[in-house]
């Protein structure tokens, strides 16, 4: 039995969020990419969760900020010990 015979869908799908991130190890990343090279199913989701993510971020972009919100965030972040 290979790696890939061992990584099932319940753990492909677990790792999808993080794989979108690119959040896990190569290793892992090389596996998910795999699992999602032979399994239709989980190829699906991936390509819905992508699409999601990309719509989300699109979106996002749009969105007009209100004068000095920036610094504000950045400040509360400074004062919480969180800035850069």
């Amino acid at each position: 039995m290979t790696i890939l015979d061992r990584f099932t869908c319940e753990e492909a799908f677990r790792r999808i969020d993080d794989y979108l991130d690119r959040e896990l190890t190569n290793g892992e990343m090389g596996l998910v990419h795999q699992h999602l090279e032979i399994c239709e199913g989980c190829a699906r989701e991936f390509r819905f969760e992508a699409s999601l993510l990309d719509g989300v971020k699109r979106k996002l972009r749009q969105i007009e900020l209100p004068d000095g919100f920036q610094a504000r965030v950045l400040a509360a972040l400074e004062r919480e010990g969180l800035g850069g």
